[in-house]
């Protein structure tokens, strides 16, 4: 069983087959690259899903981790620990943000935020039957409730019925959320750029008119920046770059770089009027050991300057993806932002990525039609170099085949 196929075969006998996945075991990782159990290096574009954002083995992460685990690792929340509360206090210095949820991933974020809408309605009239608008092409994670706000019928028809009093509007179209709005709306939820539903940013236009329509209507803000976030668009959050300040907001992935932790924040306002004990709760979300991983990755985002790097090599990765655009036919666009980027195509791209897989690069869709670019974060120009020159080899073998 100590071969590749090997590790596949008894996957495939031992593990759900939710996943279609690539042909490929993983078994180590260093700065931006990956090995699989044969020795071959692999160029990372994918980064676990906009997750590591610090590349692989970085030594201080990993011994922040490994001190910690001498400590302690789990206690519960019914009693204090240390890192939780550093971590939070990091945490609400860069977002902006007053108080502080740990969960366990996007989204348990994503459900915490939803309670937290429908009680702090809940408490102004003593209705239960309050509305939330979500965005269509949206998503927001695999359980019931993130799944009911996911604005893709085809992730949500085979588990119905979802929860009730969900609305769907237009990312960028605010006359389509306007015309969803009645007097039960208590949250308008949306991405701040929508990452699987294919990496379309909000404008600010949309976000001023979005925010001055929940404060006239005493509405909740809420944005999901579990991809977008952590740095990945140049700022901390991504709405940090227009100044349009959320109520509530979802963050996950980047913010532990691997080990899983999410966090769902709000204003004092909201947190003031919403969730009280016995409200909500989380047997593992915020222990010791993922908050000293939260609190070591927002020290090394400083230290090292992140965001100053993916400023930079997020305006040299739209360059270089500029130039493919008009190079091939067949690629319709760019768009995106930071090092969050998205090339749409007029055909499927699976057979792109499978190309780039064996060539030693990993990519990621978004849709059938859509690659996905979500590097680490500390990538450099020299990595874009390589991944553009076996990408741009790879739909020319696919471009020729077509002919």
């Amino acid at each position: 069983m100590n071969t590749m196929q090997g590790f596949i075969d008894e996957a495939e006998q031992a593990l759900l087959h939710t996943y279609n996945r690539y042909q490929v075991v993983f078994d180590k990782g260093e700065d931006v690259y990956l090995y699989d159990i044969e020795g071959k290096k692999y160029l990372d574009f994918v980064s676990g899903i906009a997750v590591f954002a610090l590349g692989y083995h970085n030594e201080a992460y990993n011994n922040a981790l490994k001190e910690q685990i001498d400590k302690l690792i789990h206690t519960s929340n019914y009693y204090y620990n240390v890192p939780a509360v550093e971590a939070a206090k990091k945490l609400k210095a860069v977002s902006g943000m007053d108080r502080v949820f740990f969960t366990n991933s996007g989204t348990e974020a994503v459900e915490g935020a939803i309670k937290t809408a429908r009680k702090y309605a809940y408490l102004k009239d003593g209705s239960t039957d309050h509305e939330i608008i979500a965005m269509n092409h949206s998503f927001h994670g695999r359980t019931m409730g993130a799944l009911s706000v996911t604005g893709n019928a085809h992730y949500r028809e085979p588990f119905e019925p979802m929860i009730g009093n969900i609305r769907f509007a237009d990312l960028n179209d605010f006359e389509s959320v306007a015309s969803q709005v009645t007097d039960k709306t208590c949250a308008i939820l949306f991405e701040t750029v929508q990452g699987e539903g294919g990496v379309h940013p909000a404008t600010k236009e949309f976000m001023e008119k979005v925010r001055a329509l929940c404060d006239e209507r005493d509405i909740l803000m809420m944005l999901d920046e579990i991809q977008c976030g952590m740095g990945r668009t140049g700022t901390m959050y991504a709405w940090q770059r227009y100044g349009i300040k959320p109520d509530v907001m979802a963050t996950a992935k980047g913010l532990g770089c691997g080990v899983p932790v999410g966090a769902f924040l709000m204003t004092e306002k909201v947190g003031a009027a919403s969730l009280v004990p016995g409200d909500h709760g989380t047997t593992y979300g915020g222990n010791p050991l993922v908050c000293a991983a939260v609190c070591k990755v927002l020290e090394l985002f400083e230290e090292l300057d992140v965001l100053a790097n993916v400023q930079k090599v997020g305006a040299y990765l739209e360059k270089r993806l500029d130039e493919v655009a008009t190079e091939f036919t067949c690629v319709q666009e760019r768009r995106g932002t930071g090092l969050l980027q998205g090339l749409v195509f007029d055909q499927p791209v699976g057979d792109i990525i499978k190309r780039a897989m064996d060539k030693g690069l990993v990519l990621i869709n978004a849709g059938t039609d859509i690659i996905r670019f979500v590097p680490p974060l500390v990538i450099r120009e020299t990595h874009v170099d390589d991944m553009i020159a076996i990408l741009r080899e790879c739909i020319a073998q696919t471009e020729g085949e077509r002919k």
